[in-house]
């Protein structure tokens, strides 16, 4: 295993300077736990207090951070767990008054945490991120949600997407990517609301009588602290519900009908970067303080990797993998299985910026089901003293399909699958094997990647807790033949996203500039391949048949589909039944 650690650019300047996002290496006394502490001490009695704060809501956690401007110092943070409802195998949902209570409840010990030397008045703006796709309705008069949100790795819809494909020519799943930039699948929002149109009593009535409201997280957090008076997402979150055309940035009205949704129910999309209005909410702290960012957490993370030139690059690894590579102005619509997304539009008079996007539905949670299910594993961060333990996986292959497959194949039929076992093979193998697979799904994006973009990948930028396993790290330099550059932020989702808020137009604490060849509070651990391209091509061609081989295991015959045709021609049946039978009585009566 190689890791090497940038050089500074002095005297000995490293080979990868010239790239505008990869900075100076920190020095030895800084940390991935501490980061920037070398330069708090020296510049921020300096500055004046501005400061910018943070929502940061995940799947797993909700915080609150507090960033000096213009260098970002983290001076005050605090999280708090967020817990899972699973009320069926699959069905994966979190109650929404859990999630804005943890909001405000975050914001008021961070704000305690502060330094002495700060105060809440020197807060002049506050950013949102959040996880993705997951979904609330509410009810516009009371403001009680209406049903649970429902989380963005849910299944439930699976039905749903056969209903809707059955609708469609050739039960194309693609048949609106060229609109949405998105397949037919249960990961969207716009498949979510249906369901909960469909089967929540509830919602059918809400919606009947014109008080249902909808939206992502951030619609959610934005509607409790302005009291109800802003319903708005910003183009990044649209961009992920299956709704909005990817080119006008409006809500499609063929998707709206298709999904059986109306315009009144969704929020009014807005930029990632503006003043939206203020917090209005007196149980808020935040009281009076502008909203002036949003962003969902991985184009977020896009941006707190500085990842602001087309051709670069950001993979997040987490419980799942999120691959993004900024693709500029121009939108491409692949036809691989890459999903077109919007990666930011920092204003509204400002461009708006693409992004190729694949994620992994299985990495970090491979891991915890070797520990928590099979309990081969003591801890899932005991993975790489493990598999460190043997120098290879043995030939052993893991393709950890749990829920199906996502970017590039899109199989929800797919289900996981260990091959490639021998006598000679032990929990070490299989340990490694789920390491790799994390990188064997990541090539898998990057394949797809360079085909649709044509920029030629040298370097990849990394972050999220999972990306903490050096191990790891070295794998994914060795499985795809990249640069891997791990942000010593391992999260920089609320990084970004403070960027994003400060740098709004009326905040003007700070500016991205594509010119710039580093910025100086970015740090990264370099780890570069170590196998040649005959062996990596070797290794993945035996993954691709393995992922093969996890294909139409959750299988179900088309016959089994109640397609709208079907229904309408079983439908039928009653009334022909009874004509017919009406019609034999008349004759036999005739005939007497």
């Amino acid at each position: 295993m190689l890791a090497l650690k940038e050089e500074s650019s002095n005297g000995n300047s490293s080979p990868y300077k010239n790239d505008m996002t990869e900075g100076k290496n920190a020095p030895p006394s800084s940390s991935a736990e501490v980061p920037f502490q070398h330069r708090l001490d020296r510049k921020v009695s300096m500055l004046p207090h501005r400061l910018v704060g943070v929502i940061d809501e995940g799947t797993s956690t909700v915080g609150f951070s507090i960033f000096t401007t213009p260098h970002f110092e983290e001076i005050a943070t605090h999280r708090m767990e967020m817990p899972l409802i699973a009320p069926k195998p699959g069905w994966f949902e979190q109650d929404a008054v859990v999630i804005i209570n943890n909001v405000y409840r975050c914001v008021e010990v961070a704000i305690t945490k502060l330094p002495e030397s700060f105060q809440k008045e020197d807060l002049v703006a506050i950013g949102i991120t959040n996880q993705r796709e997951t979904t609330v309705v509410w009810d516009s008069v009371s403001g009680k949600p209406l049903y649970n949100a429902i989380v963005w790795n849910d299944i439930r819809t699976n039905h749903t997407v056969d209903q809707v494909l059955a609708r469609v020519p050739d039960q194309n799943k693609n048949y609106f990517k060229h609109m949405c930039g998105l397949p037919i699948s249960p990961y969207f929002s716009a498949l979510k609301i249906r369901w909960l149109k469909d089967n929540v009593p509830a919602v059918k009535k809400a919606c009947r009588e014109k008080r249902c409201k909808v939206g992502t997280i951030d619609s959610w957090i934005i509607w409790n602290l302005t009291k109800g008076s802003l319903h708005i997402t910003d183009v990044t979150n649209a961009s992920r519900t299956m709704l909005m055309n990817i080119e006008t940035l409006q809500w499609d009205p063929v998707l709206l009908k298709t999904y059986s949704v109306t315009l009144n129910m969704l929020p009014q999309i807005c930029s990632s970067s503006e003043i939206y209005g203020s917090v209005t909410d007196e149980r808020s702290i935040l009281h009076g303080v502008d909203i002036s960012g949003i962003l969902g957490n991985q184009q977020a993370s896009l941006l707190g990797q500085m990842c602001i030139k087309p051709g670069q690059t950001k993979n997040t690894y987490r419980s799942g993998c999120f691959l993004l590579c900024n693709i500029g102005h121009q939108a491409i619509i692949s036809p691989r299985g890459l999903l077109t997304t919007i990666a930011y539009k920092l204003g509204p008079n400002a461009p708006v910026t693409y992004a190729l996007e694949g994620a992994v539905a299985v990495a970090g949670h491979a891991l915890e089901w070797l520990e928590k299910k099979v309990r081969i594993l003591p801890q899932a961060s005991d993975a790489e003293k493990f598999a460190e333990t043997v120098p290879t996986t043995g030939d052993v292959y893991f393709v950890p399909a749990f829920t199906g497959l996502y970017a590039p194949y899109w199989r929800k039929d797919a289900r996981g699958l260990i091959v490639g076992l021998t006598h000679h093979s032990t929990k070490h193998h299989v340990i490694r094997a789920a390491l790799e697979s994390i990188c064997f799904q990541t090539r898998d994006i990057l394949e797809c990647m360079y085909q649709e973009s044509e920029y030629k990948f040298s370097k990849l930028y990394a972050d999220g807790p999972l990306s903490s396993n050096n191990l790891l790290m070295q794998l994914q330099a060795d499985t795809a033949g990249v640069t891997v550059f791990r942000s010593q932020i391992l999260d920089p989702t609320a990084f970004g996203a403070a960027m994003c808020a400060a740098q709004a137009e009326g905040v003007d604490l700070f500016k991205f500039d594509i010119e710039k060849k580093y910025y100086e509070n970015i740090y990264y651990d370099v780890f570069l391949p170590t196998s040649n391209a005959a062996e990596q091509r070797q290794r993945y061609g035996k993954w691709k048949r393995a992922v093969e081989r996890s294909f139409d295991w959750a299988f179900r015959p088309k016959s089994s589909t109640m397609t709208e045709q079907r229904y309408q021609l079983l439908a039928s049946v009653p009334g022909s039944l009874f004509c017919f039978i009406s019609f034999a009585m008349f004759v036999h009566s005739m005939k007497k």
